[in-house]
């Protein structure tokens, strides 16, 4: 017999997916005055920096346009720098600018602060657990 839709990982993994981002969407405005798109954006940057418009979709799980428009929207607010690329003319370097780094810490306080909420109702063995067992679903998930 095959197991329900609603037992799958997939399902499941979804399901938490749209009930944690329902709070994030307002947890970031009040946090940080950014969209949840440009928080996630300018966390990764500053948690991966420098990055390139194709590292940060990648990191942040962005197609390269939405990575882009992130990254150029933190630009016109002063919180990212982007600079060419010494080594190749066509690409851009992404920092985090001192305003941005403020944001940032705020930022990550939020972040913790949420995560916090959603694995609260888990011991620390079972957090533990439960982080290792995503690691090694993510890497037999990515392309060999």
């Amino acid at each position: 017999m095959s197991t329900p839709l609603e037992r799958t990982l997939t399902y499941r993994l979804h399901q938490l997916h749209k009930l944690t981002d329902a709070d994030s969407q307002s947890a970031y405005p009040e946090s940080t005055g950014l969209s949840m798109s440009d928080g996630r954006c300018l966390t990764t940057i500053g948690t991966f920096e420098p990055l390139s418009v194709k590292a940060l979709a990648e990191k942040s799980n962005l197609n390269k346009a939405q990575a882009s428009r992130g990254a150029q929207a933190l630009v016109d607010q002063g919180l990212v720098r982007k600079e060419d690329r010494p080594d190749d003319g066509r690409g851009v370097v992404l920092t985090l600018t001192p305003a941005g780094r403020k944001v940032f810490k705020r930022a990550m306080a939020m972040v913790a602060q949420r995560n916090g909420q959603i694995f609260g109702c888990l011991t620390p063995q079972e957090q533990a657990t439960l982080s290792t067992l995503f690691d090694r679903l993510i890497a037999h998930a990515r392309p060999r």
